[in-house]
């Protein structure tokens, strides 16, 4: 360290400055867009038919594509260091949001949802003669 901790805020964003950050900075950055990506696309055709879900990741997906897609920029485009710090932290701070505030409440509504919805279903179909075919009676053949 040749200058003042807080005089790198202020440095060009490149390996001369930061030989120990510029490298694993930006291979986490193409490494955790490749998760996402994988990530979106597995769960969104695992749970396609749970709307709540799949806005969760696509939250997911958008805020971390435009996170470490501005830290790839940064890091191409030699940023100032304190930039690239706050799109790291705002990014993330916008994803633990996501996971942990803005969607449990959604998630835990959509369950009462389903676990009423398997309740009805199972108390349908709990007698053996609720799936049996009721032949019509006499009357009505008749009124047709």
């Amino acid at each position: 360290m040749h200058l003042l901790p807080w005089e790198y805020l202020t440095q060009p964003f490149r390996p001369q400055f930061f030989p120990d950050l510029f490298t694993p900075t930006w291979v986490a950055a193409i490494g955790l867009l490749i998760v996402l990506v994988v990530l979106y696309n597995v769960r969104g055709r695992a749970l396609h038919r749970h709307a709540p879900f799949l806005d969760l990741w696509e939250w997911m997906l958008w805020t971390g594509l435009s996170t470490f897609g501005l830290v790839l920029v940064g890091a191409v485009f030699a940023f100032e260091f304190w930039l690239l710090l706050l799109f790291e932290l705002i990014g993330l701070g916008v994803l633990v949001w996501v996971r942990f505030v803005k969607f449990p409440p959604e998630l835990a509504v959509y369950q009462q949802k389903l676990a009423k919805q398997r309740y009805i279903s199972r108390s349908r179909f709990s007698r053996p003669e609720a799936t049996i075919r009721q032949r019509p009676t006499r009357r009505s053949r008749r009124r047709r």
